[in-house]
């Protein structure tokens, strides 16, 4: 009986990368805010290109995850400003003008 990790390994890689995404966005968030969205935007588009370009599965697989991560990474670092206006995470003092306009009802 032969035994293929390949499943497992693209399965733990994806727990791990949507893992060091989720302190990514809060640091990113704290440190400069929402105002560079737009590079998870890039490089997750980017990962998803060379994702489709990519013939070896494990490769493909991961660099799909990290796009995909990316871009949800976007949406959770704009709720994440919320969050931290709602006072569930720390807000960085140097930046307290920026959460003056964050509405916490939506």
């Amino acid at each position: 009986m032969e035994l293929y990790f390949t499943g497992l390994l693209i399965a733990i890689s994806t727990f791990l990368i949507i893992g060091l995404c989720h302190p990514l966005v809060i640091k990113m968030e704290y440190y400069t805010g929402t105002k560079y969205w737009w590079t998870f935007l890039l490089i997750g588009l980017s990962c998803i290109f060379v994702a489709l370009l990519t013939p070896d599965v494990v490769f493909s697989s991961l660099l799909g995850v990290i796009g995909a991560s990316l871009l949800w990474g976007i949406g959770e670092l704009f709720a994440q400003k919320k969050r931290v206006k709602k006072g569930w995470f720390p807000m960085n003092p140097k930046r307290k003008h920026e959460y003056e306009d964050v509405d916490v009802n939506k």
